[in-house]
């Protein structure tokens, strides 16, 4: 896993980055956060190539865990990656209500995610 910050108007955020799935189950993404809040970062970018598929797919339960924690901790997270193959209208419908808000987005590229996240 490597992590790269990027400071844009004095925000500073963290990308993660990996060749391997970084996110296999709920643990991994509540380690993930645990490991960049410590280190006093709280704006997340990470790829949709780095999460399990099965966080994907709601029922699971592992995006709501997960994404919970990071609004508990106030914790903004970006994932970037074309959503367009998942084919599931409650994930469609969770990414655009998602996408609503500040919390967490789903976006496209990392332009977006760091726009996105720049903003206060």
């Amino acid at each position: 896993m490597n992590i790269k910050i990027h400071t844009i108007n004095d925000t500073k955020i963290v990308e993660v980055t990996s060749e391997d799935i970084i996110i296999n189950k709920a643990e991994d993404g509540l380690d993930l956060l645990g490991n960049i809040y410590y280190q006093g970062f709280d704006k997340i970018i990470i790829y949709q190539k780095n999460i399990t598929s099965d966080f994907f797919e709601l029922k699971t339960g592992i995006a709501g865990e997960i994404l919970q924690k990071f609004s508990t901790y106030r914790v903004r997270l970006a994932i970037v990656g074309d959503f367009s193959k998942y084919k599931s209208k409650s994930l469609s419908d969770f990414i655009y209500e998602s996408n609503k808000g500040r919390q967490v987005n789903f976006v496209d590229s990392m332009t977006a995610a760091l726009t996105i996240l720049s903003l206060t």
